[in-house]
């Protein structure tokens, strides 16, 4: 999936910065070399990416260890000398990519260091300023060079926040269905979506509030929707193995006040996504959501196929409505619109679109005449199916002659192929043997 690069821009976006990578910069490396950050600007990102391991402030680099202690030695002085002062604490790190190396291995690279100016003392429990040596052996496990195609040293300024996965795992969470989003994924969408303190997130197909929660967190007040009552009501038959029915206190709300954001909390409703029930305003910062594919849960939507209705004047106290199929181009179609018209200008919108592998091309991803699309990644689900993170950015205030552009252009129409995903998933395709799958017949059905 290559979304790292999307969240890192758009954390980047949040700062006021762009993505300015150095010369020959290869996005499928371990290492990246970004220039015209402050130590402010990549500690702030570091306090939101849940992509990227760690950052330094790079000192010198190199394809052999000579290379980088010339560039070491070119490095200024007096950028040095504040971190390696008498009084000062400090430890070495090496960290190796693709390859483990030795204990005394790693020490004798610490040692070979020595022409370094350090005047302060080895802490190596609770040091002030830590240093790391990084060396690159390549991606490819079957074939580890004896010596690294590069290395790098420099000061470490912080971590990201890998940890959230784990904090939020899905597992430990108090309520869950059938599709509760992963929380990497979850924050993952939450930084695309450049979620900020004191916005408002909206997801209109709220299931069990797995993206309220990675928004919650970043400070967000969180609110969504969903056609399902037993899902927001947390009633029904529970997702849990070994647990028949959900607890009475199996609900969004309970989910967010087990990560002691509770108070972001600002409400569900039941409500299908087909119908237009908001006032006419732009009301929320973000829209960030997963629609339903019809894999795990059924794509439906209110209403009938028949043409006669029940009278006006006929009471009905108890009414359970209708439903019928929603397909996924009108999905996406209504999704689109919504947000084109409930989106703050400048804001944006954030939605998982499944596809057929063997079918797909950019010209399938919906557009709109209102938001403009920055990033499509992919996340492959099996050999033929997957499904793409979709961002998008509102650029203008809806007009009338938007919807007849809608429905002139077919360039601005969703795809009708998606409506056939559901059929394609569940085909024979997806359940044959890898030899099977491999015969041009299969990959022409």
């Amino acid at each position: 999936m290559c979304s790292f690069v999307q969240e890192i821009k758009a954390l980047l976006a949040l700062r006021g910065k762009k993505f300015q990578p150095i010369e020959n910069f290869k996005e499928k490396s371990p290492f990246w070399c970004l220039d015209g950050l402050s130590e402010e600007d990549v500690r702030g990102i570091m306090a939101r990416s849940v992509c990227a391991k760690s950052a330094f402030e790079l000192w010198g680099h190199g394809q052999t260890h000579s290379e980088l202690r010339t560039s070491l030695l070119n490095y200024p002085l007096e950028h040095m000398s504040p971190f390696m002062e008498k009084h000062s604490t400090y430890r070495i790190n090496v960290y190796t990519f693709n390859k483990t190396l030795e204990f005394t291995d790693r020490i004798k690279k610490i040692d070979a260091l020595d022409y370094l100016p350090f005047e302060g003392t080895v802490s190596l429990k609770s040091p002030q300023h830590v240093f790391c040596l990084l060396e690159d052996y390549g991606t490819d496990p079957n074939d580890i060079p004896d010596h690294p195609y590069y290395i790098y040293f420099g000061r470490w300024i912080g971590d990201g926040q890998r940890e959230l996965i784990r904090s939020h795992s899905v597992k430990n969470r108090h309520f869950i269905g059938n599709t509760s989003m992963d929380a990497g994924l979850s924050f993952i969408m939450a930084n695309h979506a450049k979620v900020k303190e004191n916005d408002v997130v909206f997801d209109p197909f709220v299931g069990t509030g797995s993206l309220l929660v990675a928004c919650s967190q970043f400070g967000a007040y969180v609110c969504g929707s969903d056609i399902d009552y037993n899902t927001i009501h947390g009633k029904g038959r529970s997702s849990r193995k070994n647990q028949k029915w959900r607890g009475p206190d199996e609900n969004i709300r309970a989910n967010l006040r087990q990560y002691g954001t509770e108070n972001m909390y600002l409400d569900v409703m039941v409500s299908d996504a087909s119908k237009p029930v908001w006032r006419e305003a732009a009301l929320f910062d973000a829209i960030i959501t997963d629609p339903p594919y019809g894999i795990r849960e059924s794509t439906r939507r209110t209403g009938s196929h028949k043409d006669t209705a029940k009278p006006a004047d006929e009471k009905c106290y108890s009414h359970v409505p209708v439903s019928q199929a929603y397909h996924l181009s009108d999905i996406f179609t209504d999704l689109l619109n919504f947000s084109a018209h409930r989106l703050v200008m400048g804001e944006r919108l954030v939605y998982w679109l499944p596809v057929y592998r063997p079918d797909y091309s950019e010209e399938m991803v919906p557009l709109h005449p209102c938001l403009r699309l920055i990033s499509n990644s992919e996340q492959t689900l099996s050999s033929h199916t997957s499904r793409r993170l979709i961002t998008m950015e509102k650029i203008k205030e809806p007009e009338e002659q938007d919807s007849l552009a809608l429905g002139a252009d077919p360039s601005l129409s969703p795809y009708q192929g998606h409506n056939a995903f559901r059929e394609k998933y569940f085909s024979g395709v997806n359940k044959r043997s890898g030899k099977e799958e491999n015969k041009p017949e299969v990959n022409g059905e």
